[in-house]
């Protein structure tokens, strides 16, 4: 079977695209693949245990200057020229610019790209992608919203743009009765509504708006937020500015989010924009309702009113609203919800439908790759022959 290579800028701390580059190469690796998943920079921490453990192949640079550092830029060339994987597929805009630019010193008979959400960066990042959008053989965006943006800035060609989403492991992100008691018994928790919000600290995410509608929720309500960076400080200080020191809890980086997401009773994201966010996804298929911000992306995972609600972005009024809406919704009807949610999840977007997507796009490119080099050995052999009878 064809050696891949799924490339991501580090694995030292993991979010949605993180999760998804993982679960795609443990669930290649079951499928028969050989998989090396590469990190620039970083060790890969637990990650690069739990993929070794699951049998993946893992391989960091350890670049300390992000694509300035020449030293990764070798050690990955070198690597290509001896294990010669048929396929690189990368992930998210710094391994996408390793990948692509690597092409140029060291043959890889296929090259992919993925785009993980709908901002498109600034000028430097367009004209790169824009100069280069020669060298992948394909890309492909997690949602509908993120494909449209970079069509629309000329970054990626309609043409060769595949949307394939991110895949939920639909069996072990489920509802556990057992797991919900001890989550909240850890956080101490009874029968106040616990919401559950994850996601790096910072500004797209927009926790202001969200701390400011927690602000005007009723006091029953708690809010455990997951994640790490470097507004950390500053949303505590708001935090117990609009006296929510005890009802919202960052608790930091948490590896274990189905733990918490198991015991919450709502989810809440309220980001200035996304991708398609596995978070969504992966609290529907706990069955946990959620509120989120009606942006790119999260359209996309929920069916507004049917599996969750959407609220316009940096609104905290009609966000608070909304969070009141499902909190004052009977248990029976907010059960109602997260079945519809969870069904919508396994219909949709199941890691296995996922794998069969990137299965038969892999093929596909890998196909038209011999097909061409069949083409080009007849096109040599052709030219040789002519020459030889004309000498």
């Amino acid at each position: 079977m064809s050696h891949i290579v799924v490339a991501i800028p580090g694995l030292d701390r993991i979010a949605g695209a993180e999760r998804m580059a993982m679960g795609l190469a443990m669930g290649l690796h079951r499928r028969g693949w050989r998989v090396t998943m590469l990190a620039l920079s970083g060790s890969g921490g637990s990650a690069a245990t739990q993929l070794r453990d699951a049998g993946v192949d893992f391989l960091t640079l350890r670049m300390r200057k992000g694509l300035a550092d020449p030293r990764g830029w070798i050690h990955f060339h070198r690597w290509l020229r001896r294990e010669r994987p048929e396929l690189v597929h990368a992930h998210m805009p710094h391994a996408a610019w390793l990948a692509r630019g690597s092409r140029l010193a060291a043959s890889v008979p296929v090259v992919i790209d993925t785009v993980h959400n709908s901002y498109t960066g600034g000028p430097w990042r367009r004209l790169f992608y824009r100069c280069s959008r020669w060298l992948p053989d394909h890309v492909t965006a997690v949602s509908e919203g993120a494909a449209a943006s970079h069509v629309a800035a000329g970054m990626v060609s309609e043409r060769h743009l595949s949307v394939i989403g991110p895949g939920v492991e639909v069996d072990r992100w489920r509802p556990d009765a057992q797991a919900r008691a001890a989550a909240r018994q850890a956080l101490g928790i009874g029968n106040e509504f616990l919401w559950l919000a994850a996601g790096r600290l910072v500004p797209v995410k927009d926790y202001p708006t969200l701390l400011h509608a927690l602000a005007r929720a009723p006091g029953a309500t708690r809010l455990l937020v997951l994640g790490v960076g470097p507004l950390k400080a500053e949303l505590e200080q708001m935090a117990e500015r609009l006296g929510l020191k005890r009802r919202v809890h960052f608790a930091g980086f948490e590896p274990d989010v189905k733990r918490w997401m198991q015991g919450a009773d709502g989810f809440v994201l309220s980001s200035l924009w996304e991708g398609l966010p596995s978070v969504l996804l992966e609290a529907a298929a706990c069955e946990i309702p959620a509120v989120a911000t009606d942006v790119p992306g999260s359209r996309e995972a929920i069916v507004d009113g049917q599996t969750g609600w959407l609220t316009p972005a940096s609104d905290p009024e009609h966000l608070a609203a909304a969070m009141k809406r499902l909190m004052d919704t009977p248990l029976a009807e907010r059960k109602a919800v997260g079945e519809r949610a969870r069904k919508r999840v396994i219909e949709q977007f199941s890691q296995e439908a996922a794998l069969d997507r990137w299965e038969w796009l892999y093929r596909k490119l890998l196909d038209q790759d011999r097909a061409k080099r069949r083409l080009r050995l007849m096109a040599w052999g052709s030219l040789r022959r002519r020459s030889a009878i004309e000498a």
